[in-house]
Parts: C-alpha cells; structure tokens; sequence
C-alpha cells in the first residue's frame, strides 16, 4: 500500500503546489510516486503536460486515492477546509502544513492544525509537521512567530524553505532539482530528507 502525504493549509498562496510538485520530483528517482491534485480548480492537474515522467492525477474521493498503485502518494489540497480533508488526514502517512512566517499566516493555520489533532488522536500513526515556506533570506523570523508555532500541537520542522525565485518559478521549469540554485535544491532536498525521517521514525 502506498504512503501517503498530505500537503494542506486552509489558507492560499503559502506555495503548497510547489511544494507537492517538488517534492514528487526528489522522491522520483528511487519510488512510483503520484501526485494527486484533489482541488476541484484543478491547478496541478493542469500542468500535468509540462511534467510528462510524472504521474499527475486528479481525484475526487479519497477511495479513488487508495487505489493507486504507486509507492508514494503526495496529495495536494485546496486552499480552505474541505469536508474530505478529516478522512484524508486520517489515512495519511504524514500531513505537512506549509507556512508563511506573517502572524496572521501562523494564526490561519489553527483550524488546519485542529483538523490534524483530530486525525492523530483517532489513528496514532499519522505523523505532522509544518514547514516554514516562502521566508524572505534576510528576514529574520520574529520569536513571537516562533513561539506561536511552537505552541501549536504540530511540531515544527528543523527545514526552512527561503522565498526563492528559481523555487516560484520550477513549476515552469520542470522542477527546483533541474535547477543551477543550489541552495534552493538544498532546501527542498533537505525537507524530502526531513519527511522521510518522521515517517520512519
């Protein structure tokens, strides 16, 4: 059976479709990974022309998503509370919740994070964590932000992924790892590494 990774945030333009594309693309090479677009605009799914060695599916229930024969599922959500995402989190092998470091960014979250609390306590192996996204290189993250997420019931992970052009631009050019911005490859290579590690663990 497929593991599976949720990548979901109530919240829109915290760069989860990047994420899910990226992070398809560094487990690629050693596992069948499928990328599962279940939001009903369809934004992953449409781009499947431009990544052509990676399978990118569109998918309504989450019975559909069970199915697949792959060794990886990453499943990317719509930008608000779906009424799917409870049973989704619930079947995950790992949820990660991207976040920009705004107050209000981490503030958002919350409802996503009760979500997840929910999944955990109903299956105890589900794992979470949320991964800072889209930070500005020479802004520091203010210890009030810091505190907020390390508040919340989802661990917080060690990777920081920077606010890079060459990552908001890789779904336009087949990825961050064919990419000559080393630190960008660094940093999603380093959250792949990450995931893989709290799944295990």
């Amino acid at each position: 059976m497929a593991k599976i990774i949720t990548i979901a945030h109530q919240k829109g333009g915290v760069g989860k479709s990047t994420l899910a594309i990226n992070l398809a693309l560094c487990f690629q090479d050693q596992l069948s990974v499928a990328l599962v677009d279940t939001d009903l605009q369809g934004s992953l799914y449409q781009m499947r022309a431009d990544f052509p060695d990676l399978a990118i599916i569109g998918a309504d229930q989450f019975t559909d998503i069970q199915k697949l024969a792959y060794d990886l599922v990453i499943v990317d959500t719509p930008p608000y509370l779906s009424n799917r995402l409870p049973e989704l989190f619930r079947h995950s092998d790992f949820i990660l919740v991207p976040t920009k470091a705004g107050f209000f960014d981490v503030m958002a979250i919350r409802s996503t994070i009760a979500l997840i609390s929910e999944a955990i306590a109903a299956t105890p192996g589900v794992r979470a964590g949320i991964v800072l996204n889209m930070i500005k290189p020479r802004s520091g993250i203010t210890q009030d932000v810091c505190g907020l997420l390390e508040s919340m019931d989802v661990q917080l992970l060690k990777t920081v992924i920077h606010d890079r052009v060459s990552i908001a631009r890789s779904t336009m050019t087949s990825g961050i790892l064919q990419s000559s911005d080393r630190k960008a490859k660094a940093e999603i290579t380093a959250l792949a590494e990450e995931v893989v590690e709290l799944i295990s663990a």
